[in-house]
């Protein structure tokens, strides 16, 4: 086998342009795979990410029976809001001489106590259904989507009393802006009709009309005098450092937490795992596309290669060399080829990735373009794992292999006076 290494080694650089040529094309191909892995897995983690913060944490407490009445945003208050916030920053660790300690929950970045439920927002205009989300803008606003792309005015602030901030979807449809007047009309725990007259104090633009239309924000406080909550909250929002563990951190959370309901964002917004699984349907389509294509060209040049060595194949079948050997040989030749390939296609592709990633791409250009695209948000930031890395270098490997494999094969099984003849 050494011997058969080495001569493969040496046949390859006999001619050094096709052997050149060859690593070109599998080191092209392997690097916009890998660049095409890099911007999906980039644009999946942002749309997430994004929905995540539009839609109210990666995880959500509420209380028993939330889920039956789910989508007419119930106000059932929780037992101890306090209980489920610790509970979710905290987790017990390994006792120490019968002494139980706790330490921060490394995956969880924030857990706000809210107050989430139906309402109308009217004025002379008329009168829109909307959801109205009371906050803590202290710890809120560094995770809120809608923080992040104020248009006019500001957010909310931990004093403010009757101020709303609403998207620029529902300003249109009530001909307002910032300073101007809104009542708000809720209905308390009791079923009695509640109403505030609230100023607009901001104004967020995400891009998205229906989502500006659908939600405006309140101070805790103010929500729960408007809705005569004293003190209480209906649901513990959780915001983790990465999206997909959320099952992880539920499973932990529930043997801490019995008698409430913990749900991930995928169970209460289906909606939003639809559009994506569309979304992944069209992009592995894609992938698939660009493999074939840089198939497609690995596979011409290696087969081009090899049979052009027909007479060489013919030489060494006639100084003894059997047709097995001579097919090891050249497969042999073909592999190193792509393991070379793919080990430079790696480490230039994971650095273009990572220089891209680095600064980021502008997607200013397709905003407006949909949901998607706005969940998107203004940058793109690709990156690719060490798994898909080495995956998509073996994958290109075999390509290689078996593109030498089949004409070896064939021009080994020629007699060896044929392949001598052979132009």
């Amino acid at each position: 086998m050494g011997r058969t290494m080495t001569m493969a080694w040496r046949n390859l650089w006999r001619n050094w342009r096709r052997t050149v040529i060859a690593l070109i094309a599998v080191v092209l191909g392997l690097t916009l795979l890998l660049l095409f892995d890099g911007f999906i897995k980039g644009s999946d983690q942002a749309i997430f990410g994004n929905a995540v913060k539009l839609y109210g944490g990666n995880i959500q407490v509420h209380a028993p029976g939330f889920r039956d009445k789910a989508r007419r945003l119930p106000l059932l208050p929780l037992a101890d809001g306090d209980a489920v916030v610790t509970a979710a920053l905290d987790r017990p660790t390994v006792a120490v001489a019968g002494v139980g300690t706790s330490q921060v929950q490394p995956d969880v970045l924030a857990a706000a106590k809210r107050i989430h439920t139906g309402g109308l927002v009217t004025n002379r205009e008329g009168s829109f259904a909307v959801d109205i989300t009371g906050v803590e803008p202290e710890i809120e606003q560094a995770l809120s989507i809608q923080a992040e792309n104020v248009l006019d005015g500001r957010y909310l602030l931990p004093d403010d009393g009757d101020a709303v901030f609403i998207g620029l979807g529902l300003a249109k449809l009530l001909e307002v802006g910032v300073g101007d007047r809104v009542t708000l009309i809720g209905r308390s725990t009791d079923e009695s009709m509640r109403q505030r007259s609230m100023t607009i104090v901001g104004i967020y633009s995400l891009g998205m009309e229906e989502a500006e239309r659908a939600s405006v924000f309140i101070t805790l406080q103010e929500a729960q005098t408007l809705y005569n909550l004293r003190g209480q909250v209906t649901e513990v929002a959780i915001t983790l450092a990465n999206v997909g563990q959320e099952e992880q951190i539920i499973a932990e959370l529930q043997k801490s937490l019995p008698g409430y309901e913990i749900d991930s964002w995928q169970t209460l917004r289906p909606e939003i795992t639809q559009t994506l699984s569309t979304k992944l349907a069209y992009t592995t389509m894609f992938g698939f596309i660009i493999i074939v294509i840089a198939s497609i060209g690995i596979l011409n040049i290696q087969l081009m290669a090899v049979f052009e060595r027909t007479r060489e194949m013919g030489v060494l079948a006639a100084l003894g060399m059997k047709g097995g050997q001579i097919t090891n040989l050249f497969l042999l030749e073909g592999t190193l080829i792509g393991v070379v390939g793919a080990v430079i296609g790696c480490l230039a592709g994971a650095g273009l990735v990572g220089l891209i990633g680095s600064v980021g791409l502008d997607l200013s250009f397709i905003s407006g373009m949909g949901e998607i695209t706005a969940l998107m948000g203004s940058r793109l930031y690709p990156s690719v794992g060490l798994a898909e890395t080495i995956n998509r270098g073996l994958t290109v490997v075999v390509i290689v292999a078996l593109a030498s494999l089949y004409p070896a094969w064939q021009a080994s099984r020629k007699e060896p006076a044929e392949a001598l003849h052979h132009i």
